[in-house]
């Protein structure tokens, strides 16, 4: 028992620091619960090939055919429509949106979608975002009305059947969802606006939302931006970008290319703009738009026989003018390939057919020197290129990144693939399969996840594997024998026993309080499904040993899992909102804390009114 805690001890200080990824944290333990002998190879090996493990796959894959075609855009950016300028409406229609899509998808998928409709819908509203973005990532963890909202409502289901009680229906969860939602409304109605409110300077900015121009100045790239002309017997025309190495030699970038172009003798001459890659050719005559230091950019003009026309500020239509090449600001998710990756290495031109002209990073602008930057979470890169490649990062490319700081005329289009009603249908059916138990719910999702693929909702089985968060699979396979190890070990039934001795003694609803403020503080520092694994047993454990029904305590551990606010780290889309909204750390102490303490407190109350403690005789 001794090192079953002790494990659980250093895991948990790992988690807590960050430094590691929590799904490499959850294998070590494992690894440290089998060298130790706690568990059989069968035994560790057994969170693999779980069905709540298998679920969060299939759902992961079934929420990005949602979000693939568009549908969960169209559904959201259709009803936000509703409200019209009235900022309440919209503050009301947000958290209801977004808690009901979280209801049967990711929550972070929910965010990201939903993050570029609030941001244009606040700006014609003449509202902050500010006040917006914080209530839309606590309204998707408040989402939780069905089963499949979050994995923790998963893992209390499983501990229920593990004990043979009865499983509870697709739709038990509805009842708690709604409480929750509206004690959110109602309280961060009036914390948004005590506490959220932009000073005034930022606050006008923040409402008219952001032009080309405007995230231009946010970055300062007119200080860094040159216009360079080939001349005649310049050494490097006619050779590409990708043959010039420019980036790498002088740490310039070249984000643009302008050229005279004149079809026929008797038409006048045109320019022609095109972005700049890797297979661009550099001809006499040309425009190159570069971003650098002026030393650098004036290095490059005298070894490459170019001249420096001017600072590309002073010239009419450098960036603002264009119309099939636009400007747009991306931020990169917490779950993202690209993090702790350098930009050099990432060949961004070359997958997303984008350049990074600046970052944000630790709320710094640079457009120079960040090729050999590591990205983290909540970084924000200014990416330029065409309009439909910028909208096809947004679209499908939601694990990695999001788009936020978009030109509003953009921002407010959806497109919707004819693929919206296939995808819209197979949810449709594998909801009512799972609510009238016409098959296991493992197979009704799994049967929705490969239709997805078959159907053509997702291109192929690699987009589908892309669609998968590995990080949050792999924690919860990892952590569900630590659950085991805790019953084998006897440490959840000393847990339990130390519950019931000290507050039992009190009453129930004591011993209820316990364990769902004892989830929610762990989970302020460890994931909240790892939480879920860990308190489920504990929770069953006391119920058993005071006599009571099950339901209310294991409603308190999914409940408390669920609902942390108090820090922007505790959940995904907390973090993701974070850079969107430009909020501090004390910005979620002032607004969480006050909600996740309250949110505590009335579920204390209501859960038993819900779910008897006790039998009706």
């Amino acid at each position: 028992m001794k090192i079953t805690l002790l494990i659980l001890l250093l895991a948990s200080i790992f988690f807590m620091r960050g430094k590691v990824r929590s799904d490499l944290v959850a294998l070590c333990a494992l690894l440290a619960l089998m060298l130790t002998n706690i568990l059989t190879p069968s035994e560790a090996l057994s969170g693999f090939s779980n069905s709540v493990v298998i679920m969060m796959v299939g759902l992961f894959v079934v929420g990005g055919g949602i979000f693939r075609t568009g549908l969960a855009k169209m559904i959201s950016s259709k009803i936000l429509s509703l409200a019209g300028s009235s900022e309440t409406r919209l503050f009301v229609l947000v958290m209801i949106v977004t808690a009901s899509i979280g209801a049967f998808v990711s929550n972070t998928g929910t965010v990201a979608v939903m993050i570029p409709i609030v941001v244009s819908m606040a700006a014609q509203a003449n509202i902050s975002s500010r006040r917006l973005l914080m209530p839309l990532a606590f309204a998707s963890s408040m989402g939780i009305l069905t089963l499949i909202s979050t994995p923790p409502n998963m893992v209390i289901q499983e501990k229920l059947i593990e004990y043979d009680f009865e499983p509870l229906a697709f739709f038990d969860f509805t009842p708690v969802g709604l409480i929750a939602l509206s004690v959110g409304i109602v309280l961060l109605y009036f914390l948004s606006k005590w506490f959220l409110s932009s000073d005034e300077s930022s606050s006008a900015k923040d409402k008219q939302g952001k032009s080309l121009d405007d995230l231009i100045k946010e970055y300062n790239i007119s200080q860094t931006l040159y216009v360079l002309h080939i001349e005649e017997k310049s050494p490097i025309a006619g050779f590409t970008l990708k043959e010039l190495k420019i980036a790498s030699i002088y740490n310039i970038n070249i984000s643009k290319i302008s050229r005279l172009v004149k079809p026929s003798r008797l038409s006048r001459p045109t320019i022609s703009e095109e972005m700049a890659g890797p297979n661009t050719m550099v001809n006499v005559g040309d425009r190159l738009y570069c971003t650098g230091k002026k030393e650098d950019i004036e290095r490059f003009a005298q070894e490459a026989g170019l001249t420096i026309k001017d600072t590309a500020a002073k010239e009419e239509g450098s960036f603002s003018d264009f119309q099939n090449i636009g400007v747009a600001e991306v931020f990169i998710m917490p779950s993202s390939r690209l993090i702790n990756r350098r930009i050099s290495d990432t060949n961004f031109r070359e997958e997303y057919n984008v350049n990074i002209i600046g970052i944000q990073h630790n709320n710094k602008y640079m457009t120079d020197d960040f090729q050999n930057m590591k990205l983290q979470s909540g970084d924000a890169l200014l990416i330029q290129g065409t309009w439909d490649k910028i909208a096809s990062i947004g679209k499908t490319r939601q694990n990695d990144l999001v788009l936020v700081g978009q030109p509003l005329e953009e921002a407010k289009k959806v497109t919707l693939d004819n693929k919206a009603p296939i995808a819209a249908t197979i949810m449709i059916f594998m909801v009512l399969a799972m609510v009238l138990n016409i098959v296991p719910a493992v197979t009704a999702v799994m049967i929705a996840a490969v239709l997805m693929v078959v159907t053509g909702c997702l291109r192929n089985m690699e987009e589908a594997y892309n669609n998968i968060n590995w990080e949050s699979v792999v924690l919860i396979a990892a952590m569900m024998p630590m659950s085991l190890a805790f019953e084998k070990t006897g440490a959840a039934a000393l847990i339990s026993e130390g519950l019931v001795n000290n507050l039992g003694q009190y009453g129930e609803y004591a011993l209820l309080a316990g364990i769902y403020f004892g989830t929610s503080i762990l989970t302020m520092f460890i994931s909240n499904t790892a939480t879920a694994v860990l308190f489920a047993p504990i929770a069953m454990s006391a119920a058993l040993g005071m006599g009571c029904e099950p339901y209310p305590f294991l409603f308190a551990v999914t409940v408390a899992a669920s609902m942390c606010f108090a820090s922007p780290f505790s959940t995904p889309p907390n973090a993701l909102v974070m850079s969107a909204g430009k909020y501090t750390f004390m910005d979620y102490v002032k607004v969480g804390l006050p909600l996740q303490i309250i949110m505590g407190i009335v579920m204390i109350f209501v859960l038993p009114l819900l779910f008897p403690f006790h039998k009706a005789v």
